[in-house]
């Protein structure tokens, strides 16, 4: 793949977790890296400062989403804008303003630098909430989380997840900013602490390949609307029977929570957008593998002598 030099880009809320998967594959691309965190001098974004090209090519920025001065100083002179940084929390004040306004600001901040792309980073969570919608159906990217049926169940990650990616939509065309969405899925967090499973399904996707498309989008001219980021689905009784394979020493749960209904279906997600542009997806047994193998190295869970 050509490296890139000269372009200067911006991550905002470069420390988190495909935040940080993406500094390091746009330093190894060669691009200069912007990344905005709330502390600089915090201990947290050493592993930022020890990527590769870090030295010579990453400028930790103190910058806050409210705070428009700080975004504008961080994003004036980028050739493109990365806008990963976002609540994650279910607590309606903490997601729904920070979401909206911080997506607000981050847009006019691009308009006002005559940025070339902004790539919005939304989520899965935008995309299928939606009680009338059948398992059946291939979701694809025209399709929209019913922000009333989030609300009455107040799931506000994904009730502000649709109003800041709507935000994004509005401010972007009103401001003639090119902006292109990806919806990602995540592996996040251990999966092994239930004593049972529940009778529900998750989508998954690698880190890796999340933020290798965020790349892919920002250097393809012709990538416009939303992108749906997922490798595939499984029902958590799939997930813990792969884990059970792969980790016999953990007591892996075997019984579902829920044995009198039937499993519930998965969703099936389309991610033919993302597969047109050459994204090769890292199946999701690999997925889940290295993620307890991560999960080993950072000792956030024991490690048996044999492994060690």
């Amino acid at each position: 793949m050509r490296l890139v030099s000269g372009q200067v880009v911006c991550v905002t809320g470069a420390g988190g977790f495909v935040a940080s998967w993406l500094v390091k594959l746009l330093l190894e691309r060669g691009y200069t890296v912007r990344g905005t965190v709330r502390n600089p001098d915090d201990p947290k974004n050493d592993h930022l400062k020890e990527l590769e090209g870090a030295m010579e090519r990453l400028i930790l920025c103190k910058a806050d989403l409210l705070d428009f001065k700080s975004l504008c100083d961080a994003i004036n002179g980028c050739d493109g804008v990365f806008h990963t940084a976002s609540p994650v929390t279910d607590d309606p004040e903490q997601m729904i303003e920070p979401a909206i306004v911080g997506t607000k600001n981050v847009i006019v901040a691009a308009a006002e630098a005559n940025v070339r792309r902004v790539i919005f980073t939304s989520s899965i969570g935008a995309v299928y909430m939606d009680p009338n919608r059948s398992p059946d159906e291939l979701i694809d990217e025209t399709y929209w989380s019913d922000l009333d049926f989030c609300k009455n169940t107040k799931n506000w990650y994904c009730y502000g997840k649709v109003l800041a990616e709507r935000t994004a939509w509005e401010e972007s065309k009103q401001r003639g900013v090119d902006m292109v969405v990806i919806n990602p899925v995540l592996v996040v967090g251990p999966l092994l602490q239930p004593t049972t499973y529940a009778n529900s399904v998750q989508a998954y996707v690698h880190v890796r390949d999340v933020a290798a498309a965020h790349i892919m989008i920002f250097e393809s001219p012709s990538a416009e609307g939303r992108y749906l980021c997922s490798e595939s689905s499984l029902h958590r009784g799939e997930v813990v029977e792969i884990l059970a394979k792969y980790f016999p020493e953990y007591p892996i749960p075997t019984k579902c929570s829920d044995e009198v209904n039937p499993r519930t279906k998965p969703f099936k997600f389309s991610n033919q957008k993302l597969k047109d542009l050459g994204l090769d997806f890292i199946p999701v047994k690999q997925c889940l593998y290295e993620t307890v193998k991560s999960l080993q190295e950072k000792r956030h869970l024991p490690v048996t002598n044999d492994q060690q």
